[in-house]
This record gives C-alpha cells, structure tokens and sequence, in this order.
C-alpha cells in the first residue's frame, strides 16, 4: 500500500523531509528515482530537452558506477543528481551506521546535497543523522509507475489529478517502470505546461 498523494499531516510528524515546495508560482518539480538506466535515462533525457523542463534524479550508487556516463549527461542538460543511497536500502530494515555508510559510498561518487530514501523507508535517527548535510525530498505525488496493477492511462490519471503548484512528483528512470514513465511523463510536461506551469530542478 501507498499514498497517491502524501497527507499534508506528514509535513507535521517529519518537519525535516520536504514533501513538496510552498510557493504561489506555478511551478512544478519532476523527480526519477532508481536510476541511471540505459534504456530509460536517456528517452527522458529527449523528453525533458524537447520540452524544455528540467528534473532531478535521484541515482543508485552501484548503477552510477557502471553508467557514469550518463550522469554527465544529466548534469550538462541542466538537471540536478540526487543521492538515492548506493545498495539501494530501506532505512527501517538496516542499522543506522550501515545506512549512513551506504549513503556515504553513493556521495563519493555524486558529491550532491539532495537526498532521498529509498522506499521512502527512514528512521528518525538517520532523519536527526543526514538533515545538516543534505536536503532530504521527498514526494507530494506517487502515480505508481512501479506498480504492476496500475495501467499507463491510471499513471498519468494519478499525476494530473493530485498535482497543484509545489507538487514534486515521482516516477522512476528503470526497466520497470520504463512504459509507463516514458507515456506519461511527455503528456504529463505538455498538460501542465498548457496552463502556464514550468518544471524546475530542485
């Protein structure tokens, strides 16, 4: 189970995450999780470019090490790079010095002061742990492009319904998530950018 839209009552209980940006500009923040990929980062890459928006991603370590040449291509379009831990773990499942060590590891490779947990899964003490060294997103908008039982069309349904201005929205740059992510993101873009919305890097 997971919320399509994160309660406004988690700003509250975790005041140290930011689950989406307060302002009155339309302004909109597309995030991808999980990557890089070969098959993927590069068609969102010529999505974003021909579209002229710009996005995050937040990038696994161990991936970054065999493709390091696509987060080149990433930070040179004018995106920003995100630690997304190197293994990939779930916070509440490991020790926190492990946890922090992972992170660490994926850092060395990244220097970046963006963060996001995997599976949105972190303790209060790893919270406490990382808040003064990076600037821990993340989502207001979780479409499901992961999910197996969320049809393409249901993807950007999701993403149209729950965005307003602030938004940052979730989807994934791997082989999973690859079809529904590359239909919805450039109809998603287009929707927003009709009614005079621009997608900023965080």
């Amino acid at each position: 189970m997971y919320f399509v839209r994160s309660p406004k009552i988690f700003d509250f209980f975790y005041p140290d995450l930011i689950w989406r940006i307060q302002s009155a500009e339309k302004k909109l923040y597309l995030t991808f999780d999980d990557g890089p990929d070969n098959s993927v980062t590069p068609e969102l890459l010529k999505i974003l470019h021909q579209l002229n928006a710009k996005a995050t991603f937040f990038c696994v370590g161990k991936k970054v090490k065999k493709l390091p040449g696509l987060v080149e291509q990433i930070t040179e379009a004018g995106h920003s790079i995100g630690n997304h831990s190197n293994n990939h773990l779930k916070g509440r499942k490991v020790q926190t010095v492990s946890y922090l060590q992972d992170i660490k590891i994926c850092n060395n490779l990244l220097d970046t002061k963006l963060f996001r947990p995997p599976y949105g899964s972190i303790k209060l003490n790893q919270i406490k742990q990382l808040k003064d060294q990076y600037k821990i997103y993340m989502w207001t908008v979780l479409p499901g492009d992961f999910d197996h039982k969320v049809s393409k069309e249901k993807c950007l349904f999701r993403s149209i319904k729950y965005t307003k201005s602030g938004t940052i929205i979730v989807y994934h740059d791997n082989v999973k998530a690859k079809e529904k992510v590359l239909y919805t993101v450039p109809k998603y873009i287009e929707h927003f950018q009709k009614l005079g919305y621009t997608f900023e890097a965080l």
